[in-house]
């Protein structure tokens, strides 16, 4: 895997168990080792390529949500971390949530679970620094053109 520099990854706990969130810490440690992969945890979406979001989303923290995805530069890519994130989980008949981040934000990768597995988060990052690198082409290009 061809990487052109080091993403830096935002994670958001949009309202999870916090099953999903000790997975998300669990592959930073030395024995999943997600920053092998280049990728570090930033807390400034200002700085960030990767957002890793945990949680349905609700009404309370949609906005939160949608100003972190804007503040964020582009190119960005989305990662829906856990079935909760994806589509709601078994939160989602809930009277204050929404569904899945995907209802407030585009996403680009999703990793299910309950709770997601550092294995599957691991695999899902992979994935979407190969989706930045992408974007970051495409971007490049139309800015030559």
């Amino acid at each position: 895997m061809k990487m052109s520099k080091s993403p830096w990854l935002l994670h958001y706990d949009a309202s999870s168990c916090n099953g999903c969130d000790i997975e998300v810490l669990a592959s930073t440690t030395p024995v999943y080792d997600v920053e092998r992969f280049g990728v570090i945890n930033t807390g400034n979406p200002k700085h960030a390529d990767i957002l890793v979001v945990t949680g349905g989303v609700n009404y309370q923290n949609k906005p939160v949500l949608e100003q972190l995805y804007a503040q964020m530069p582009d190119p960005k890519v989305v990662v829906a971390a856990g079935i909760c994130a994806c589509d709601g989980g078994v939160f989602k008949d809930c009277y204050n949530i929404l569904g899945g981040i995907d209802k407030v934000i585009p996403v680009d990768v999703y990793a299910p679970g309950c709770a997601v597995r550092p294995e599957c988060l691991i695999d899902a990052v992979v994935k979407a620094i190969a989706i930045l690198d992408e974007k970051r082409a495409r971007m490049k290009a139309e800015n030559k053109a």
